[in-house]
């Protein structure tokens, strides 16, 4: 229990609740109450709250939970002339929306605008005069005109910046694994070459020798299946070397669900870079799979990936906020199964489940076994 709430106050959007300290000086104006119409600002402004944090904590409800901010602060701007609280949803909306497909944004714009427009309307016709050039109190609406254009901007400009850094990091990588390549060339052209020989030679020594024939033999033996166990292990080796790293495979996946304009946000990626290369070969072809799972099924906008490394196993965690259900197998799909074999061949572990966001697979590999 301790567990589970640590990891979710870790994990709570604080930047967005900062702005929640001008929350009471706007709803000042209601207290002290002077009637029922201030009871029913209060009331909405608690019910705003509580909308604004499930818009923040719950990606699931945010078709309903939008809307029903956007309505919310709405009201207050039509019926109540505070242009203030829709400055709310005008940050924390847009930001959100920049992860999702641009025509979710240009929805929620065209209804942001509309309110104010009927808000201005509706001020006009109560108190006329308010659209008056002179009155200065139209330079209020400034902030809350620019708000949506600014968040969506600066919210767009980081997850392009962050993606850039990742790319630019697993390019680097592979910069580095070419340097292994070379080594994995070197080993095979020279130690695997020598070995080859010893082999030989002590084949032929085997034939030639005449003297001691039952000393010798059994010596000459060892030394070629030693030789051969060598040549054996390095070949195993180049091969280790030449399979795919889990920077090249994230590399083409990031291309892939950018292609598909599914977002890609990932934790301890650069560390995960530094383990083990067969802790890399096994795990790099099943979240692949995991990812074109998303990519094909999902109906995601957004994927995240957490590497993480305990004392005893490497863990790799697919979240995506796509559509989830509970029975994940498809009839004549083996991808699913495929993981879980691919996984079970490495005594390892894969488990698919239904969270709150959308499907969550998280892969785990025993750290005994990766040099297997």
């Amino acid at each position: 229990m301790k567990h589970n709430l640590r990891s979710w106050l870790m994990n709570l959007e604080w930047t967005s609740y900062i702005w929640l300290v001008y929350l009471p000086y706007i709803m000042a104006q209601y207290v002290p109450t002077k009637s029922v119409t201030d009871w029913i600002w209060l009331g909405l402004g608690v019910v705003f709250l509580v909308v604004y944090i499930l818009v923040n904590e719950i990606d699931r409800w945010l078709p309903v939970t939008i809307p029903l901010e956007l309505a919310i602060t709405g009201l207050f701007a039509i019926f109540a002339f505070n242009d203030y609280m829709i400055i709310y949803p005008g940050w924390q909306v847009s930001f959100i929306l920049a992860r999702y497909p641009r025509k979710y944004f240009h929805w929620f714009a065209t209804a942001f605008y509309l309110i104010i427009l009927v808000g201005l309307w509706r001020a006009n016709l109560v108190h006329p005069g308010t659209l008056n050039i002179s009155n200065g109190n139209l330079l209020n609406l400034v902030f809350p005109l620019v708000s949506p254009i600014f968040a969506y901007t600066a919210s767009r400009s980081i997850i392009r910046q962050r993606q850039l850094r990742q790319t630019n990091r697993r390019l680097q990588a592979i910069v580095r694994r070419g340097e292994r390549e070379r080594i994995a060339r070197d080993l095979h052209d020279t130690l695997g070459q020598s070995f080859s020989m010893m082999t030989l030679k002590a084949e032929l020594a085997k034939k030639l020798l005449d003297k001691a024939p039952e000393r010798v033999g059994p010596e000459l033996d060892d030394i070629a299946q030693t030789s051969r166990h060598d040549l054996q292990l390095v070949r195993s080796i180049v091969n280790d070397l030449h399979q795919q790293s889990l920077s090249e495979m994230m590399l083409t996946q990031g291309k892939n669900l950018a292609e598909a304009n599914v977002v890609l946000l990932t934790d301890g990626e650069n560390a995960a870079t530094e383990w083990p290369t067969k802790v890399q070969i096994h795990l790099s072809p099943v979240i692949s799979e995991a990812i074109t799972n998303v990519i094909r099924h999902a109906h995601a906008h957004q994927v995240e990936i957490t590497f993480e490394q305990t004392p005893s196993a490497y863990i790799v965690n697919i979240q995506d906020d796509g559509r989830s259900k509970n029975n994940y197998a498809r009839a004549g799909s083996n991808g699913i199964s495929g993981m879980q074999q691919r996984m079970n061949e490495v005594n390892g572990t894969f488990t698919i489940t239904h969270t709150r966001q959308g499907t969550l697979v998280t892969l785990t590999l025993p750290k005994e076994q990766q040099v297997s």
